[in-house]
């Protein structure tokens, strides 16, 4: 009898800890960030002291012959032990009232609206058995993934409860983790409510040029998808390393030129035929992807929303793009470049005014995760391209005006909404050395808006208007 009470021990204490590290499944979302505590250091101090945890309650079987009743709310209790449970359930009664109250306070402070924002519980939700246990699995028995849709209707203050099937839970000695270090880690996601604020954009003088020009060209629903990038790798197959969604040109590819560019057909309206770009947001619990040698793993998630908006200029009016003019934003690799040439931007709707320029966000209930690309709007006047695909179009300086040899042009900035999982459970594809930080999101844009749209946008945004 004492032998198998020990070995319950064993096999609850492995279950604990398997719980609170994520030790490696195999599948693809045991690179959900989620299940990682932190960087690869700092999961090997856990798994250090969740050993000796284990030796500890090794050492105490008789009080973890009832790990398994703490873990199954279903079985019986004994009588003080419900009573604790009916204790502690009032407290969370008088919690959750509590939590409404700050909730209301909320809302009246940010004025009401439609959308409920109440706070995320904290900005790296607490794992439990159960989230392992439904995105782990054992190399002897598998357990079935979630599907896209599940994972992506889950309410953000959600974390989820529940109890585990003991044999559905795997333990450190039956697999090896393959994301240990893939990234993203726990520590590069924030709650949008820690984030600062900041003024965005400078303050527009009196010879500023204040409209703006909206492209619509949907969200890419025909799928319209490669790992190409035909500015910055011309004529490579893969040239990217991940995934890009494309809204606009219908034929942009790694092949593609001014000339097949210009015949395509497109998904804007009013004939704009510029292709826009930019890396794949995916669902880190969905095993899809497995097999990505970049390792890029997940379900993809299409944007909600797509705003192209081009923007004016706080001190002077602008002048029209040249047709074929091709502009980056942002670094794929700055990570590890540094982030001179950076310019990611992640928020959450209705907290616009904050901007984490290195985190992935986390935000409230009825809130989507933004990704805000800013473009560079300062132009040579000669070239519609550069070695370096920047220095013939850089940012304008700290108050707005453009660098003295460049004049400004309609600013592109892209908005892109997604309704994401619950958690730091969300990834930007990236190069694979890169860790899938999210200092690395980026974009790109080609011009082939015909010349007389391009003068409409000049028109709206220097005589003020919203076109």
């Amino acid at each position: 009898m004492a032998a198998a009470m020990s070995a319950l021990a064993v096999a609850a204490g492995g279950l604990v800890s398997a719980a609170v590290i994520g030790a490696g499944p195999v599948l693809a979302d045991h690179c959900d960030p989620a299940q990682a505590t932190a960087s690869p250091s700092a999961q090997q101090r856990q798994q250090d002291q969740n050993g000796q945890q284990d030796e500890d309650q090794q050492q105490q079987p008789d009080q973890q012959t009832q790990a398994p009743e703490e873990q199954n709310t279903a079985q019986q209790q004994p009588d003080d032990q419900q009573t604790a449970d009916q204790q502690t359930g009032d407290q969370q009664t008088g919690d959750d009232q509590q939590g409404q109250q700050q909730e209301q306070q909320d809302q009246t402070g940010q004025g009401g609206g439609a959308a409920v924002l109440d706070p995320a519980a904290s900005p790296e939700p607490e794992e439990t058995a159960s989230t392992f246990s439904r995105r782990g699995r054992q190399t002897r028995t598998p357990t079935p993934s979630p599907s896209p849709s599940q994972s992506q209707t889950q309410d953000p203050d959600d974390q989820g409860t529940g109890s585990p099937s003991p044999s559905a839970s795997p333990t450190a000695t039956d697999e090896h983790d393959e994301c240990l270090d893939l990234g993203p880690f726990v520590e590069d996601f924030v709650n949008i409510r820690q984030v600062q604020s900041v003024q965005q954009d400078a303050r527009t003088g009196r010879n500023g040029s204040r409209g703006t020009f909206v492209s619509q060209c949907g969200t890419n629903r025909n799928g319209h998808n490669n790992p190409d990038n035909f500015i910055v790798a011309p004529g490579v197959s893969n040239g990217a390393h991940h995934l890009h969604d494309y809204v606009g040109n219908l034929s942009t590819d790694g092949f593609s030129t001014d000339e097949s560019l210009a015949a395509a057909g497109t998904t804007c309206r009013q004939g704009d035929l510029s292709t826009y770009f930019w890396p794949v947001l995916r669902d880190r619990k969905v095993d899809v992807n497995t097999d990505d040698p970049d390792g890029n793993v997940g379900q993809v998630l299409r944007a909600r929303s797509v705003t192209l908006q081009f923007r004016g200029n706080a001190t002077s009016r602008v002048v029209a793009m040249p047709r074929f003019l091709r502009l980056i934003t942002g670094d794929a690799k700055a990570a590890t470049n540094g982030t001179a040439n950076a310019r990611a931007g992640w928020s959450c709707t209705g907290f616009q005014n904050r901007i984490s320029p290195d985190k992935y966000t986390l935000c409230p209930r009825g809130s989507q995760v933004l990704r805000i690309l800013d473009f560079p709007s300062c132009w040579d006047g000669q070239n519609t391209d550069s070695a370096n695909h920047r220095t013939h179009v850089v940012f304008p300086g700290q108050g707005g005006a453009c660098p003295q040899g460049t004049r400004a042009i309609p600013a592109l900035r892209m908005t892109l909404a997604y309704t994401v999982p619950a958690g730091p459970s969300y990834a930007v594809d990236a190069f694979p050395e890169q860790k899938h930080n999210p200092v690395t999101d980026h974009a790109d844009f080609a011009n082939v808006m015909p010349d007389r749209l391009m003068q409409s946008v000049v028109s709206c945004i220097n005589r003020g208007r919203r076109c």
